[in-house]
């Protein structure tokens, strides 16, 4: 088991299911169980699974100066966002580059809830707090479970009035199994799925009821990691395992443009004073490099880190890859030339022990019109 500061009150169930709770984001997280992960997969893609990310950084924004914190922290204009509804968002420094993302929920006139991962996002909160009449709660006690997957809309009906009415990036105050939750229609999968937000003294009941009442339909726990799977097909990115503070630039700092990531869209329009905004707007068209995807011939999947080849020499790295023996494809999330980020253009991946030839490929793979995760009724 690492050395965290943060606990999950679950940690004793991952490790009964084979877990050694490795560290991310400060918290022992189950990386790995005994079972095969596939078969986590192909739950989450065809029935529906379940696993904690209380690791997930919960902030609670509350105060007159909410909207102003948020205003400023992030990119999203959060006077647009109803009480009720949420919003994925990023976070820049002051050279415009990226350094964590969220999803910002109101929950309320004066209050919101920023849930972030691994980057600055807690810090960069405080520090647009400093000199507001506004309040700043990281709160550890919030865990969190999500559900994902086709049946998870089917389970959930059975116990949680009117959540088919819950629309995409929306939330919920409710009851489940007579414990006080919110619900999310949320997640990070590709999926229809919901994150079940409680409070630590109530997730083991909440956990080992969806364990129970799951079984019969096939809906199943799943470790952390199986989200990596997911996320390579469904254009899902995890900082810092897609960004330049993991592969950095060999003659500059590390930091990455919202362009680049292909994550300007998480700017509202005509967006000004967010900090770092001035850099953003000024770096457009200054790309060093683009996100995109690579479709690989076979079924070897691209080793994390691999060599993306053209030519003979390295133009960029893969950084995830996955083969899905359900969706019939071999893919990855790749840095690459802005020249090579063109559909149909050919290269090479070098493996530690093989060379597989791809080619670079739209993203996401899966569910191309997200007509699955923002489905109704």
């Amino acid at each position: 088991m690492t050395a965290s500061w943060r606990f999950s009150t679950l940690a004793s169930r991952h490790i009964a299911m084979g877990s050694n709770l490795e560290d991310w984001s400060g918290m022992g997280t189950a990386w790995s169980y005994d079972k095969n992960q596939e078969e986590e997969y192909l739950a989450i893609r065809t029935k529906a699974g379940f696993m904690d990310v209380s690791g997930l950084k919960k902030v609670h924004i509350v105060g007159p100066h909410a909207f102003h914190v948020i205003d400023r922290a992030t990119t999203r204009d959060a006077d647009k966002i109803k009480p009720g509804r949420s919003s994925y968002a990023c976070m820049l420094n002051d050279d415009g580059k990226f350094i964590d993302d969220c999803v910002i929920y109101r929950t309320g006139p004066n209050s919101y809830m920023v849930v972030h991962g691994s980057g600055q996002g807690h810090e960069q909160l405080t520090m647009a707090a400093t000199g507001r009449d506004v309040e700043i709660r990281f709160d550890d006690n919030l865990h969190n479970i999500s559900l994902q997957g086709p049946l998870a809309v089917d389970f959930l009906s059975e116990f949680v009035p009117g959540i088919r009415d819950l629309v995409y990036f929306s939330h919920t105050q409710t009851m489940l199994w007579d414990k006080p939750a919110m619900i999310s229609r949320t997640g990070y999968t590709g999926e229809r799925g919901y994150e079940i937000f409680c409070r630590s003294q109530d997730v083991l009941e909440i956990w080992d009821t969806l364990v129970k009442k799951g079984a019969s339909s096939g809906i199943i726990p799943t470790r952390f990691t199986t989200l990596d799977w997911l996320r390579a097909e469904s254009y899902l990115l995890f900082f810092p395992f897609d960004n330049s503070d993991m592969y950095p630039f060999s003659n500059e700092k590390h930091g990455d443009t919202l362009w680049e990531l292909g994550l300007d869209f998480t700017v509202s329009p005509g967006k000004t004073g967010f900090r770092g905004a001035e850099e953003h707007y000024r770096l457009k068209g200054k790309e060093r490099f683009k996100i995109f995807g690579v479709k690989l011939n076979g079924v070897e999947p691209a080793e994390e880190g691999a060599a993306l080849m053209k030519d003979g020499n390295q133009v960029g790295i893969v950084t995830i890859g996955m083969y899905s023996s359900l969706n019939n494809h071999n893919v990855g999330i790749a840095r690459m030339p802005v020249e090579c980020a063109v559909d149909g253009v050919s290269m090479t991946v070098k493996n530690v022990n093989s060379t597989i030839n791809c080619v670079a490929s739209s993203m996401p793979f899966y569910d191309p019109d997200k007509k699955r995760r923002t489905a109704k009724g």
